[in-house]
């Protein structure tokens, strides 16, 4: 017989849960139109962050508690089974607020990433420590809130995590070196640089285990970040991209040298103006050094805007002041070997007494 008292034991559960599905919607309701317009107002995006890290995982938090609290208030489900879905619901719970608490902190990396790009390189790999860690923590706080003895696993975790480090040594010196280079910012992504071994080219990524290296006929070279890390590197980025471009010259010894230093600088003004990677706006100059055995030699120095023009730039100039000298009659010695003959006197005849 159906009476009031068994109509209620079904119903009443379903109302409270259907009264947290109910009350979740209207709070995530809340957040996505009120809270969401009172975040865009303001300058800073740390509320829109957090908000964006609370919307997905506040409506199963809710059916989930609903579910607890219905629990509490029926007889229906037997008590073995409902000793084993209240610790369920309380492992669902925290698994979802772990995924909250790691897109927030995830987009907090992203955001400060962006904000300080001196981190920026840093982004990728914190973002899978942060995750990693709180996945770790999260795990061990529901266990232990579960009754769970989280002592022996903890005791694994470091022995194994002993052994492990042991056995990825060299990776984990590489991942360091790694983490080293990005902090000092010393190389960058996009920096062209030489390395003590020979190897030249742009830095095309740092990794967690290598950096790679573009080189100019498109090969790439791939370095351990440890080996990295150890060498001498010139960096022709830093302090900036724009460098100073030097060219040795020579000219003989009847030149009328304040003549020589105008005619080249005017071709060398020339030659920074019209060819692509040269500084416009740079006065080039010429230093006189050595009186050398056929000429006098001075160098020329000129700017280019990054490394690699400097190879145009030498190029153009070289072909424009040999064409300029010859206009000039300003001669560029060569070496000159004057071989003298001598004619070996003969030997006298011996003569016989």
């Amino acid at each position: 017989m159906i009476t009031l008292t068994s109509i209620l034991e079904y119903i009443i559960p379903l109302l409270i849960f259907a009264a947290f599905v109910i009350a979740g919607q209207i709070l995530k309701v809340i957040l996505d139109v009120y809270v969401a317009r009172f975040a865009k107002r303001t300058e800073t995006k740390l509320d829109d962050i957090l908000l964006d890290a609370l919307r997905t995982p506040i409506l199963a938090i809710f059916a989930l508690a609903g579910v607890e609290v219905a629990l509490l208030y029926t007889t229906l489900v037997p008590t073995g089974i409902a000793q084993w879905i209240h610790p369920l619901i309380f492992f669902g719970i925290g698994i979802i607020a772990i995924f909250g608490v790691t897109r927030a902190l995830s987009g907090l990396t992203t955001h400060y990433g962006e904000k300080y790009p001196g981190i920026q390189p840093l982004v990728p790999v914190l973002r899978k420590l942060i995750k990693i860690l709180v996945w770790f923590v999260g795990i061990m706080v529901i266990l232990a809130w579960l009754g769970i003895s989280i002592s022996p696993l903890l005791v694994s975790f470091g022995v194994g995590g002993l052994a492990i480090a042991l056995a990825l040594r060299g990776t984990l010196e590489n991942f360091f070196s790694g983490l080293h280079i990005m902090l000092e910012r010393s190389v960058k992504h996009g920096d062209y640089v030489k390395l003590q071994s020979g190897e030249e080219g742009y830095v095309q990524d740092i990794g967690w285990r290598t950096t790679k290296i573009r080189m100019l006929p498109n090969n790439m070279v791939v370095i351990p970040n440890s080996k990295l890390a150890g060498t001498i590197i010139t960096n022709y980025y830093s302090p900036e991209q724009e460098m100073s471009t030097l060219i040795d010259v020579g000219v003989s010894y009847d030149s009328d040298l304040r003549k020589v230093e105008e005619v080249t600088v005017d071709v060398a003004k020339k030659v920074l103006q019209e060819v692509p990677g040269g500084v416009e706006d740079f006065e080039p100059f010429i230093r006189y050094h050595t009186f050398d055995d056929f000429s006098i030699n001075f160098t020329v120095i000129l700017r280019v805007k990054e490394f690699v023009d400097q190879y145009a730039v030498k190029s153009e100039f070289v072909k424009a002041l040999h064409e300029r000298y010859e206009e000039e009659d300003i001669v560029i010695p060569f070496p000159i070997q004057t071989l003298e003959w001598r004619k070996r006197k003969e030997a006298p005849e011996e003569v016989e007494g």
